[in-house]
């Protein structure tokens, strides 16, 4: 597996906080009763909220468990990151 620079890193553990807050927020003080209810690998679901890699669909099928659009996923939780300005276009 391809390592990660310390910034992506970062946000890897930004998007697992954020999919932890909303699975509480959800009334899931347990995460592996949200990804057996939800048909979503425990041990997969666990590395997630723990900011391992994931692929976009599996981003996507956690969002739809949480009743939730990308867009609301990221309006929270990554105020902090700014994207990178070096693209001369």
């Amino acid at each position: 597996m391809a390592k990660h620079d310390e910034e992506t890193e970062k946000r890897l553990i930004q998007l697992g906080d954020r999919i932890k807050n909303l699975r509480v927020a959800a009334g899931y003080s347990n995460y592996e009763k949200f990804s057996y209810e939800h048909d979503i690998s425990r041990s997969q679901f666990g590395r997630y909220e723990n900011g391992q890699d994931m692929k976009f669909s599996s981003l996507l099928k956690v969002l739809d468990a949480l009743d939730i659009s990308l867009a609301e996923f990221f309006r929270e939780g990554f105020e902090d990151v700014v994207p990178k300005t070096d693209d001369p276009c």
